[in-house]
């Protein structure tokens, strides 16, 4: 009678488990889909950046190897911001609900189309689409400032484009515009003390053309 107990209810845990390891290989594997459709074109045009997705378990995604890839290119770029973020780890939620690789917050997900958490969670190449949209928009936002600070010094900070874009991921557009307004005095820092002035320092003189201008 103990044995057959434990089989009860051993048999339903496991049944969860694969279902719910089944469901996280389909959300990857070929075309992402989704009932929402404010997800756009622009997600699969990013694509073209993500490289190839291999898994060699679920909680454990690695991207092609950084060896064979320039050190100032976009891809090195994207792995050393995710690592500052995240360790890389997709699965990540952290004390104020910041999640996955790049630690988007829910906000922000919803200005880019994105309105179901566990969803963007199960994704790894979902997250990296969305990473990719992020950039571009505040690229978008802050191409002013780029194109007026790009290759000068504020506030004792050499300045480059890709040292604008990463800043605006820590603290939006909002931050980097308020440091240059006030020549580098003002720096937002999060929660956990980064501020818009490492980061701009941390991720400068990186060449993102090849995403920013597509």
């Amino acid at each position: 009678m103990k044995s057959r107990h434990v089989y009860l209810v051993v048999l339903p845990l496991v049944l969860i488990f694969w279902s719910f390891s089944n469901n996280h290989l389909k959300l990857d594997s070929g075309v992402f889909k989704t009932s929402d459709n404010n997800i756009n074109e622009e997600f699969y045009d990013a694509d073209a950046f993500i490289g190839p997705v291999t898994s060699s378990n679920l909680f454990d995604v690695r991207y092609y190897s950084l060896a064979i890839t320039p050190p100032d290119s976009f891809l090195t770029f994207r792995e050393a911001l995710a690592f500052k973020e995240s360790q890389g780890k997709f699965w990540k939620v952290n004390s104020l609900g910041y999640m996955g690789k790049y630690q988007f917050g829910m906000t922000t997900l919803e200005t880019l189309g994105i309105r179901d958490s566990l969803q963007f969670l199960r994704s790894p190449r979902l997250q990296e689409r969305v990473f990719i949209k992020n950039l571009r928009y505040n690229h978008e936002i802050l191409e002013p400032y780029i194109e007026k600070y790009a290759g000068k010094k504020v506030g004792g900070i050499y300045v480059t484009e890709s040292g604008i874009l990463a800043a605006a991921h820590l603290s939006g557009p909002g931050g980097v515009k308020r440091f240059f307004k006030t020549k580098g005095r003002k720096s937002n820092r999060d929660a956990y003390g980064s501020s818009v002035k490492t980061y701009m320092k941390r991720f400068g003189g990186y060449d993102l053309s090849e995403v920013i201008d597509y």
